[in-house]
């Protein structure tokens, strides 16, 4: 076993003592020992319920021969940390997170993992250490939260966020907005609808790295204390098979998740992470892939913030298993991949069935022909940018404005919120992208504030940033190259025609090369924002968005 380098022979001895120092039994050394990822904290809502998901595993581990022994990852709570310097710090976690699971667990020579995590990067973070220290490992999230309600009608944070614009634009009274926040977020769990957390997690189980349910059974349930006792033993049942991370995330696995990302209509963010925890695993997923898989695949959720339902009505139609059900009805998956199960994904859908076909649309019968993400390329665009289409209304889905340009979040939501934009309009917000902002923030206050202000229908958002699971519209993300790297967003100027067309993915300035080189041989780098400290050493190491934000050493 891995662990023998700590436990077995004379040159041990000093571990072995330190072991008995933690009160591990003789009987407990000779078992193998498992790392239970925690990422129990008592500020982010999706994770106040982690400590009881933790002794769940623990049990399993225990039941199934193995000595669990628990360590911690870190996590931010994005809607906590959104429209101020926090959202800096939420996507640079992702790479903390990896990098410390990926000390613990090599530092202490763990036979096999559990990774307990639930929130926007704490699940991509732990993704990618698991294909890195590529020992067995299972991965049990918190789950979802259920949905609130208000009036009747069945609530998120995406509403919350928009009523923020409802009540600037005076449909709103304080009284009003201050319900919402007593009731859209009822219970622990990650946001309830199909937003980052949640479309990451529904992916890990695509992947193959979770068991069915672990992207969609409510936090509250008790199903879910019972599914972490089985991820606690399923993991042992791997380590006796020798499964590994990167025997399950292969490149077939990864077309099955960008696939499943298109059916399911995830959010954006999931074209960050799914390229840089392929990166981890050796495989090559470019953002290019989006259209092609896309074009095939139709869109067959429309989860809030696209549509009426939530994840525990995902959930009660069949869950993540049903939904790739439909999908095998187009030969669209790879069957033959194997999963954490210890069965192949063909073998795990076997018995899958679609019980609520107003939730699960039927193959026959999608939202739309192609999948939820289009990827956009143009002069404004090079590198691409990345658009929820599936939570794009019709009218929007061509449109040609002009630009209202911004150098950052807080003075386009000043505007947004004063008035200053107009039906027609293109909101551009850039010097934000993963390097100039750096930590790429997510733009969910000013997208719900455009909605909220009653403009969803007219006004486009493109930014070198990112947008939360949460958002709707219009809103073209993780342009590339970004304005920090003297991406063409960083030439647009007040007024500049902005042409997006969807269905064609292109997106453009509606002005000729030869002045934007004019403009390009005036343009000057700015003085980063941020010169101390993470985020300096982040923004000196992170790419661009087209490669995932991956940190890659200069040579």
């Amino acid at each position: 076993m891995r662990s023998d380098a700590v436990k077995k022979g004379m040159q041990a001895a000093p571990s072995r003592s330190l072991l008995n120092a933690l009160g591990l039994t003789k009987e407990e050394l000779e078992r193998p020992l498992v790392g239970i990822v925690s990422s129990y904290n008592e500020i982010v809502p999706g994770h106040m319920n982690l400590d009881k998901i933790v002794e769940a595993v623990k049990m399993g581990v225990s039941m199934a021969g193995g000595t669990p022994i628990v360590f911690p990852a870190i996590a931010v709570c994005d809607g906590i940390a959104m429209g101020h310097i926090g959202m800096k710090y939420s996507l640079v976690t992702r790479d903390l997170i990896a990098d410390s699971t990926e000390c613990m667990a090599m530092a202490h020579q763990f036979d096999a993992l559990v990774m307990v995590p639930n929130c926007d990067k704490n699940v991509p973070g732990l993704l990618m250490a698991a294909a890195r220290i590529n020992v067995p490992t299972v991965f049990v999230s918190g789950g979802p939260m259920l949905a609130g309600h208000v009036k009747g009608q069945k609530r998120s944070l995406s509403s919350m966020f928009e009523a923020v614009g409802e009540h600037a634009a005076g449909k709103l009274t304080e009284d009003e907005v201050e319900e919402f926040a007593s009731k859209v977020c009822p219970t622990c769990g990650s946001c309830s609808g199909m937003y980052t957390a949640n479309s990451m997690n529904c992916l890990t189980e695509v992947l193959g790295m979770g068991l069915q349910g672990n992207g969609t059974i409510p936090a509250v349930y008790s199903e879910r204390i019972r599914l972490a006792k089985h991820a606690g033993m399923k993991v042992m049942e791997m380590l006796e098979k020798n499964i590994r991370p990167r025997d399950i995330m292969t490149e077939k696995a990864f077309m099955n998740a960008l696939t499943m990302d298109m059916a399911l209509g995830c959010s954006t963010n999931s074209m960050l992470h799914l390229p840089a925890i392929a990166h981890e695993a050796g495989v090559n997923l470019s953002v290019e892939l989006a259209n092609e898989v896309s074009a095939r695949t139709p869109n067959l959720c429309h989860l809030a913030p696209a549509g009426p339902t939530y994840m525990e009505d995902l959930n009660e139609a069949g869950g993540i298993y049903a939904v790739m059900k439909e999908l095998t009805k187009k030969n669209l998956l790879n069957l033959d991949c194997i999963t954490v199960t210890g069965k192949t994904v063909g073998e795990n859908i076997a018995d899958a069935k679609n019980l609520n076909p107003e939730v699960i649309r039927p193959i026959d019968n999608p939202y739309s022909a192609t999948g939820g993400l289009a990827a956009l390329k143009g002069n404004l665009a090079p590198n691409y940018g990345i658009v929820k289409q599936s939570a794009v209304v019709p009218e929007m889905m061509v449109h040609e404005g002009p630009a209202r340009v911004f150098d950052c979040e807080e003075d386009a939501i000043g505007a947004i919120l004063g008035g200053k934009i107009v039906p027609g309009d293109v909101v551009v917000i850039r010097y934000e992208g993963p390097k100039g902002g750096p930590g790429m923030r997510e733009m969910l206050n000013p997208t719900s504030a455009i909605a909220g202000m009653g403009l969803g229908s007219t006004v486009a958002l493109i930014t070198d940033g990112r947008f939360s699971g949460a958002s709707r519209g219009a809103s073209i993300g993780h342009v590339s190259p970004e304005a920090a790297m003297g991406g063409p967003i960083a030439l647009v100027e007040e007024g500049d025609l902005i042409e997006i067309n969807i269905p064609e993915h292109k997106l453009n300035v509606k002005v000729s090369d030869e002045v934007l080189e004019e403009r390009r041989k005036n343009w000057k780098p700015r003085e980063p924002k941020v010169t101390t400290g993470y985020l300096a050493r982040y923004a000196s190491l992170v790419t661009s968005a087209d490669r995932g934000a991956v940190l890659e050493i200069r040579k």
